[in-house]
């Protein structure tokens, strides 16, 4: 997850963000574009730390950007993507110990499943938990390409089948990305780390400043929805949209993975 603070007062901005080599990466570009940011690593539920490093006492405007980034999604070795065949990790900060692999091999059969319900909506999640734990029990799932396949496989399709409708346009959404999803929300710990986020936002906004947060599945989006409308009735914002922001037709044909996104905002009570 990224986040960006800028600060009216003494204009600057400030980027957060957990991957070591995409926030260099980014670093590196805004600089060369002549824009002054300075770098954090750290997930934005360390903002207020940041803060304290930068020693502003509050900020004018908050942007969050929830989902993971397509450098990530498309780099194999990072193991997000069912699309490519990789080491199954999904860790967004490589200091983190637990891997995708290594909760597959020892979250427990209910553990799994349930995470798939609650963090996915995986219609299939108990066969696919069931098939997990068979597999483990024969070898170890490492690969991403090893889980596509058998969440596949639990789906009633082949690589070649699944190939064959999208050709013919009747794909969908890939049976495995409900189960990536899960994961990859659990290895990185996602909405705790959000939930104190929110919990510590209004205290990091300036009084009439404004935040915005683009999530990308709905239980994200959830936890946002309902932190703006509590702090709107507690008197905490004085304003929130009243509906999130979509990505039209256009954004979504120049940016398939835009179709997801929900953009909320809330405005800082004075």
């Amino acid at each position: 997850p990224h986040l960006r603070v800028a600060h009216g007062v003494a204009p600057a901005a400030a980027g957060l963000a957990v991957d070591g080599a995409q926030i260099a990466r980014t670093a590196e570009r805004l600089a060369a574009a002549g824009v002054a940011v300075r770098a954090h690593r750290t997930n934005f539920a360390g903002l207020p730390a940041v803060l304290a490093a930068e020693g502003l006492e509050a900020v004018d405007c908050v942007l969050a950007d929830l989902g993971v980034s397509s450098m990530q999604v498309d780099d194999p070795a990072r193991g997000f993507s069912f699309r490519h065949d990789g080491p199954l990790d999904m860790r967004m900060d490589a200091r983190r110990k637990t891997t995708a692999a290594t909760l597959l091999a020892s979250l427990s059969e209910a553990a799994l499943a349930s995470a798939l319900r609650d963090l996915s909506d995986e219609p299939l999640a108990d066969r696919i938990a069931a098939a997990v734990v068979r597999e483990r029990a024969i070898r170890p799932l490492l690969r991403t390409g090893q889980l596509a396949d058998l969440v596949l496989a639990e789906a009633g399709l082949t690589r070649r089948a699944w190939a064959d409708r999208a050709r013919d346009g009747k794909a969908g959404l890939h049976p495995a990305a409900r189960t990536f999803q899960a994961l990859r929300i659990l290895v990185n710990d996602e909405l705790a780390c959000l939930r104190r986020f929110l919990d510590q936002l209004p205290g990091c906004l300036a009084p009439g400043g404004r935040v915005a947060i683009l999530s990308f599945h709905s239980g994200e989006d959830r936890l946002v929805k309902h932190h703006f409308r509590d702090g709107l009735r507690g008197g905490l914002y004085a304003d929130v949209a009243p509906d999130p922001v979509r990505a039209g037709p256009a954004e979504v044909r120049a940016n398939s993975r835009a179709s997801s996104a929900r953009l909320r905002w809330a405005v800082r009570a004075r």
